[in-house]
């Protein structure tokens, strides 16, 4: 028997600006390319997107 999929939601939240410093967002703190990807990555891979905008940290200026 197998598990039904596992619900991720997207970290977004709606300050979508990329800072041309680092490449990632201001707000979900994600590339571009994981943004896009996002709708189409199983669970396992939006976790391990996750893991990796934690580890980034929230050091990124928020003044714009």
């Amino acid at each position: 028997m197998s598990l039904p999929p596992v619900h991720v939601p997207s970290p977004c939240i709606s300050v979508c600006q990329m800072d041309a410093r680092t490449g990632l967002c201001l707000g979900c703190r994600r590339t571009l390319q994981e943004i896009a990807d996002w709708l189409e990555m199983t669970p396992e891979e939006k976790l391990a997107t996750l893991a990796r905008v934690a580890e980034r940290g929230s050091h990124i200026n928020q003044d714009l």
